[in-house]
């Protein structure tokens, strides 16, 4: 079980890094980015595998040396827990940096290969964004609607 949950965890995300990738300029492709919630499918993997042992999780976690995580990662159970959390968080920072780049009207080309570096090497995409996106600034905010 726990070699397909570390499996399942990339394949819940996978549809939406090829949206931000493949189809960044697809209306439908911002509406289903702009949810927060594209996360919670890798991070219910995360869930259920660290809730059940949340006992061997927690010294690691809250009290965290070298070996004590080495240890943990070691594990079967560890490692899968370890690649869903990344894979939750990477697709939460490339949902930022797709959503980010849309509106500083970033080129598309341009993002499409941070965004595979972020899922790659989360924290390289994430730097390489915010070092590019220096050069583009924020689209001007829309006037708020007046209620009538």
């Amino acid at each position: 079980m726990t070699s397909a949950l570390f499996s399942l965890s990339f394949l819940l995300a996978a549809p939406f890094w090829a949206l931000m990738i493949v189809l960044p300029h697809w209306s439908w492709t911002r509406r289903i980015v702009a949810s927060p919630w594209i996360v919670a499918p890798p991070a219910l993997v995360y869930a259920v595998l660290v809730l059940p042992h949340l006992g061997t999780f927690l010294p690691a976690v809250s009290s965290p040396t070298l070996p004590g995580v080495q240890g943990l990662l070691g594990t079967a159970g560890g490692a899968a827990a370890g690649w869903a959390h990344f894979i939750a968080f990477d697709l939460l920072a490339g949902r930022w940096i797709y959503l980010d780049s849309r509106e500083r009207a970033m080129p598309a080309l341009l993002t499409a290969p941070v965004l595979l570096l972020t899922i790659l090497f989360g924290p390289l995409g994430l730097l390489a964004h915010l070092a590019l996106r220096t050069r583009w600034a924020p689209a001007e905010p829309r006037p708020a609607l007046q209620d009538a």
